[in-house]
């Protein structure tokens, strides 16, 4: 070992012997309000987990239980009852009042959002609809979609557009990413919007090619060109 590779050796031993020494020093200094952290840490994390357990978790089972009979009212189309309860059960709007934050509450706003846009009340239905949160890419990507339809009855296409691209990007797949993206791209040949036309209608051609939009979209990009 040469004398310059052992000095340096040494030097880095001499470093973090120091830096050591200085964290010992630091927490032997500081040993009182170190320790008041950590039991808040502690206190924190007990509340919080007592929380979800005691409180969170029995209105979760509770919510459960209330939402079945305004699910069977959407599935019927029934969205009035479906919405505010027929009397002896909870509607959604009841259940997002009482159990916003559970799981239920949150589902509830989807299901408020779809039953506001069977009732042709577009803002109500666009409002629930934006609080709703998936991780589940398809129900969210519907949930876009829902959005989009409702900003085109408001006549604002732009909006409109703006949401399908998003319901086709967010859940992609076969089905229904093809059929937002045409959405859109008829949107924008309506906006005049032929460049953002042309950029959704190749995306169906290039990643959706087998679906049905897919098969007759070279007529809607040849539409387009025609149109720049």
């Amino acid at each position: 070992m040469t004398k310059s590779k052992k000095e340096h050796q040494d030097n880095n031993a001499e470093a973090l012997e120091n830096a050591l020494t200085r964290t010992e020093q630091y927490i032997e200094n500081n040993q009182k309000s170190l320790t008041v952290i950590v039991l808040a840490i502690v206190l924190i994390v007990g509340a919080f987990l007592g929380y979800k357990r005691l409180y969170v978790a029995p209105m979760e089972k509770d919510a459960q239980s209330q939402i079945f009979a305004a699910e069977q009212y959407f599935e019927r189309d029934s969205f009035n009852l479906a919405l505010y309860g027929d009397g002896n059960y909870l509607g959604f709007i009841d259940i997002i009042d009482n159990y916003s934050s559970t799981k239920v509450g949150n589902l509830a706003h989807y299901y408020a959002g779809i039953s506001y846009r069977g009732l042709g009340e577009y803002e109500e239905a666009i409002s629930h609809l934006q609080r709703f949160s998936t991780s589940d890419r398809m129900i969210g990507s519907m949930a876009y979609g829902a959005i989009g339809d409702c900003f085109v009855q408001l006549n604002d296409l732009e909006q409109g557009a703006e949401y399908y691209e998003k319901a086709a990007k967010y859940g992609e797949n076969e089905f229904s990413s093809p059929m937002y993206f045409m959405k859109a791209g008829l949107l924008y040949e309506d906006l005049e919007k032929y460049n953002e036309a042309l950029k959704v209608y190749e995306a169906i051609k290039s990643d959706y090619s087998d679906s049905a939009e897919g098969r007759e979209i070279e007529k809607y990009i040849t539409r387009v060109n025609l149109a720049l």
